[in-house]
């Protein structure tokens, strides 16, 4: 199983360091969250595991070569990088804009009928079937989320980093596009997201990796690291958490420390 790894990543941008020494270690088959208030270093430590910023110490690793020593076609086709603000600046139809997504894996004779079925497995993962002909720019938020989404996941990679990828999705497309980044997982794909609701990354994630201050706080199994203590201790809130009738984790803060 492929294995991503932030080793001793620290990073500055504008002069101000964002990383600070950062040890992670990510599985592959697993969905792994980011969480940590704003400023913590999230998105940063994601774009340096795809290979997007160079750290100032220490290396994002994928399988033991350093990623950003992989070539931008083979880095493309094993690391698919979802950003948190994605623009697309043609108005082209969905099934276009998801097509993208092979071009990592397209050879001189152009798009094959591998290509093809992935872009259609793409779009019905995510709900987009129906929406294949529209522009982009007739869709709503959470519409063009999903198709983005669907972009990524037309190119079959080996991982899939995402950062925020359910933030503009009403509550049943998030569980919908949730069930799906497990079910990327289930089939042995690396999953990493930025995730600001707790509940979410409960109800998703298998490891949990807290930042704050650009310092990892704790890593490890979710109902390992998403304790009281623990959450508490990366947001400064008083929190609580339990669990549902039908056995769902839930974080509840409840505010400042007196």
């Amino acid at each position: 199983m492929s294995v991503l790894a932030a080793e001793g990543v620290s990073l500055a941008l504008g002069g101000k360091p964002v990383l600070q020494a950062v040890d992670a270690i990510f599985a592959g088959g697993r969905v792994t969250a980011l969480l940590g208030p704003n400023g913590a270093g999230k998105s940063s430590l994601l774009a340096c595991l795809a290979g997007l910023h160079g750290p100032a110490d220490g290396r994002a690793s994928l399988d033991g070569h350093d990623v950003r020593t992989l070539s931008t076609p083979a880095r493309a086709r094993r690391i698919g990088f979802l950003p948190q603000a994605a623009d697309v600046h043609w108005n082209i139809d969905v099934a276009t804009l998801v097509a993208l997504g092979r071009l990592p894996w397209r050879g001189r004779w152009g798009e094959t009928a591998r290509d093809r079925a992935a872009v259609e497995a793409a779009l019905a993962a995510t709900g987009m079937t129906g929406f294949a002909r529209r522009g982009v720019e007739h869709l709503s938020g959470g519409e063009r989320a999903r198709a983005l989404l669907a972009r990524v996941l037309a190119g079959q990679p080996e991982w899939l980093l995402a950062d925020e990828p359910l933030a503009s999705l009403d509550p049943a497309h998030q569980l919908e596009v949730g069930a799906q980044l497990r079910a990327v997982a289930a089939g042995g794909s690396g999953v990493v997201l930025v995730v600001h609701d707790l509940n979410l990354a409960a109800r998703l994630a298998d490891d949990v990796v807290l930042l704050r201050d650009g310092r990892v706080v704790a890593a490890g199994a979710a109902n390992n690291v998403l304790t009281a203590a623990l959450v508490g201790e990366t947001y400064g809130l008083t929190v609580e958490t339990g669990v549902t009738a039908t056995g769902q984790r839930y974080i509840v803060p409840v505010g400042r420390p007196a």
